[in-house]
Formats: structure tokens, C-alpha cells, sequence
């Protein structure tokens, strides 16, 4: 069994290393080198693209019982185009790369939730998801499409997400709602350039860009009922090329976020409305691109609050806490999973003044041991219940 230090050094070799989606070559070989280590008796690797499925037989399959079920435990393995800022000296060494949304933890998780079970047999089978392009394009739904994924599909499905602004020891979730419905937004106008001091032989997309970005901000504010949740975020404007040159193009990059698949449609149906009435007033071209598109993160009831019910009786030994959280806007491809097999996602505490997506994140590496050991539990708890 991995111990709490040889998990530290484990992430922190990860954290060096981190990779853009689809491109994780590295991050692959590391895995792949780290099941190598491991008996081989009750192994079977699978690769899809970068990704990486561990499957490890359980007694009932090794022993021809019936029924032959399979657990499964998902991991994210993908970086951020993100300068690294944080000073520790097992600082990326990819630059422009970081590992600023926890996919290194997740994944010395699951290979400390894998190496467990290579050494204690469950009475199921057990599946090591490691997916990659999670912070995009989406690594899920293609490979939820895939044939390796079909040939060992499981019948339950679990995963984590680290929470910089929850203590070590605090696991969080909720049955239902967890992560919102998301999208990307790209929007492209196109006028026609000119000098400055012509402004009428020219057609100014800096002009048409604010113009939509402002009307844009009213989405929330007055077509989506205030009893919903949305949100429309454009974090990026680009126009222009020097002081004295009217843009003939714009590009506006954002997201759209909703706490139901309707309120998503509706949201887009105005997007579309807006950038039409643009192109009329402005008589320009324009085109919509929504990018990489998520389901949202739906706990199953009953198995989230029996995970719950466990977490809050094994805290009492363990000094884990458990939060019943509310829903977040934040977005997940685990999402996709969850639609087709049932399971549950969780936040774990890493306790950190840095939220994600920051150039100085540092999750606590103690939440590291905190989460192999409730996993690997809920686990023993899951298969010896039949649950």
C-alpha cells in the first residue's frame, strides 16, 4: 500500500508535468509506469487516445460467482494554459502549463485507490478511470462512446473534486444538482477595417464588440427568471490592431452556465437573437461557436445519501466531516458519466486561500491520504452491501 509520503511525491511529480487535453503523453506514460509496478495477477490496462482503464478482477469474477459487478472510480488528467506562480520547488515544468484545477491530486488519488485494491480483493471488480480533456475539449462523452470503455463498462461510477475553500478532513455533496450545465461561447464579427480619420468609409468592430458584450450582460438580468440560476461571462474581448486603424473584426470568448438543461436552450436562443440584431445594426457577419458543451453534475439520490450516511458515521473515527453542500456553477464532463451510470461526485477539502483556476493554487497535500482512505472504505462498504 502506497504510504501518505509516497502519495506526496506522486503528486508532486504529476504537478510538474501537466499537459494540454488530448496531448497528456507524458501524464500517460507516468500512469502507465505506475501500474506496471503493481502485481500484474488480477490487472488489465486498457489505453483510449491519452487515457488510461486499470480493470481489476474481484473475488466473484476470479471465482466464476455470480453476480459479477464492477465499481468504478474516475480521474481527470488534463492541464491548464496557465503560468505557474505559486514558487514550490516541484513548480511545472511545462511552461505555460499548470495542474491549477487539481487533476494531479485527483489522480495520485485513484492511483492510491488502485493500488489498494491490487493488494486487498474486493468481492467486485474494480475499474480505474483515468479520462483525459477534461477542461476541454471533453474527454468524457467520447470515451464513454468508446469500444474499450463499452467492453468493461461499469455498474457504478464515482468521483472527486478538490475544494480549495473547505478544511482538510470535509468532504461535500448533495444528492441531485451538483455542477451546472455549461458551455463555451465564441462569437466572431466581421465589418470592415479602415483608417481612423475615415470612421465612415468603415465599418468599426470594436464599436459592435461592446456594443454586444453589454447587451449581452442583460441575458441574466432580464430573460432568465430570477427563481433560475444563469450565467453569461464573456473573459475575453479582442478587436483591433493599433490606435489609429478601425478593426474590421472582434472576437468575444465566454461561457454560459445554468442550473437546468432549458434555461441552457433559452439562454442560447437570446444569445442568437442578440448577435442577429448586431449584424442588422451594425451591418456586419457574424458566427456563434458554443464550443465544448457539459452536462451537469447529477447525483444519484439514494446512492449519494447512502454515501452520506457513511461519511457521517465514519467521520466519528476518522475525523472526516461531511457538508451537505448547495449546487455550483462550476462545470464537470463527469456530468456525462452520471447520465449513463449511476454514481456521485464529492468535493474534498484542500484548504487553500487560492481558488481554482489561479496561478498559486496549493491544495493541502494531507487531503490526499484523507481521500484514499474514505474511497478505498466506501468502497469495501459498496461491495460487501451488494449496494
Amino acid at each position: 500500500m502506497l504510504q501518505a509520503n509516497d502519495l506526496v511525491q506522486i503528486r508532486r511529480q504529476l504537478h510538474q508535468i501537466p499537459e494540454p487535453g488530448f496531448e497528456e503523453f507524458e501524464t500517460q506514460r507516468f500512469v502507465l509506469d505506475q501500474v506496471s509496478r503493481l502485481p500484474q495477477e488480477r490487472l488489465s490496462v486498457k489505453t483510449w487516445r491519452t487515457g488510461v482503464l486499470v480493470r481489476v478482477a474481484g473475488r466473484r469474477s476470479r471465482s466464476g460467482e455470480s453476480p459479477v459487478r464492477t465499481l468504478a472510480w474516475r480521474t481527470d488528467m488534463d492541464g491548464l494554459p496557465i503560468r505557474e506562480d505559486t514558487g514550490c520547488e516541484f513548480q511545472s515544468r511545462h511552461d505555460g502549463y499548470m495542474h491549477a484545477c487539481g487533476h494531479d491530486l485527483h489522480m495520485t488519488v485513484a492511483l492510491g485507490i488502485l493500488t489498494y485494491f491490487v493488494e486487498r480483493e474486493l468481492d467486485d471488480d474494480l475499474l480505474v478511470i483515468f479520462q483525459p480533456a477534461e477542461e476541454g475539449p471533453g474527454g468524457a462523452q467520447p470515451m464513454l462512446a468508446s469500444p474499450e470503455f463499452d467492453a468493461w463498462r461499469p455498474d457504478r461510477v464515482f468521483a472527486l473534486h478538490i475544494a480549495p475553500e473547505y478544511p482538510v478532513g470535509t468532504i461535500a455533496t448533495k444528492p441531485g444538482i451538483l455542477f451546472a450545465n455549461t458551455s463555451e461561447l465564441f462569437i466572431d464579427l466581421v465589418g470592415r477595417g479602415g483608417h481612423a480619420a475615415y470612421p465612415h468609409q468603415a465599418n468599426d468592430m470594436v464599436v459592435a464588440g461592446a456594443h454586444l458584450l453589454t447587451q449581452l450582460q442583460t441575458i441574466v438580468s432580464r430573460n432568465v427568471n430570477p427563481l433560475d440560476s444563469a450565467v453569461v461571462t464573456i473573459g475575453k474581448l479582442e478587436s483591433g490592431t493599433k490606435q489609429n486603424i478601425i478593426a474590421e473584426t472582434a472576437r468575444l470568448e465566454g461561457t454560459i452556465r445554468t442550473l437546468s438543461a432549458a434555461v441552457m436552450n433559452s439562454v442560447k436562443a437570446r444569445i442568437e437573437s442578440l448577435v442577429q440584431g448586431i449584424e442588422a445594426g451594425f451591418g456586419c457577419k457574424a458566427a456563434i461557436d458554443y464550443g465544448a458543451n457539459y452536462k451537469q453534475v447529477y447525483n444519484q439520490e439514494q446512492l449519494t445519501l447512502e454515501f452520506m450516511d457513511f461519511v457521517r458515521t465514519l467521520g466519528k473515527a476518522w475525523g472526516v466531516n461531511l457538508i451537505e453542500c448547495t449546487e455550483a456553477m462550476t462545470g464537470e464532463d463527469f456530468g456525462y458519466f452520471l447520465e449513463e451510470i449511476p454514481g456521485h461526485m464529492f468535493w474534498l477539502g484542500v484548504d487553500t486561500p487560492y481558488g481554482l483556476h489561479h496561478a498559486k493554487i496549493q491544495p493541502n497535500e494531507e487531503a490526499i491520504s484523507v481521500a484514499v482512505n474514505l474511497v478505498t472504505r466506501y468502497f469495501e462498504h459498496l461491495s460487501q452491501s451488494g449496494k
